[in-house]
């Protein structure tokens, strides 16, 4: 089982060097109530599989989905998730905090 952020970021490694496409999403900046703090990290690979947490619920998805994308036009994204945010209640963020995740491709 992975437990530590050191753990997903070799994962992420061991997955690109096996050829996969790889984006890491990272935790940037919490405000209030937030699941996980800055740094935390979220591996994906190009099908979608996924390593770590930056959210928890639906704010993963939302993010993985990005992340595929990210992998396949290697454009980085910002993604923003929180209560000034009418999406944030659709993606299950409803803590009264917000986030911003860093999604980028792994080169």
């Amino acid at each position: 089982m992975l437990t530590t952020d050191t753990d997903i970021l070799t994962a992420a490694q061991g997955w690109r060097e096996a050829g996969r496409g790889v984006a890491l999403a990272t935790v940037i900046e919490t405000w209030g109530s937030a699941p996980r703090p800055v740094g935390s990290h979220l591996a994906i690979d190009q099908e979608g599989n996924f390593l770590g947490s930056v959210s928890g619920g639906c704010v993963e998805g939302a993010v993985i989905t990005e992340a595929v994308e990210v992998i396949e036009d290697g454009r980085p994204r910002v993604l923003e998730f929180g209560v000034a945010d009418e999406t944030a209640w659709r993606v299950g963020l409803s803590c009264g905090g917000r986030i911003r995740v860093l999604v980028e491709r792994v080169a």
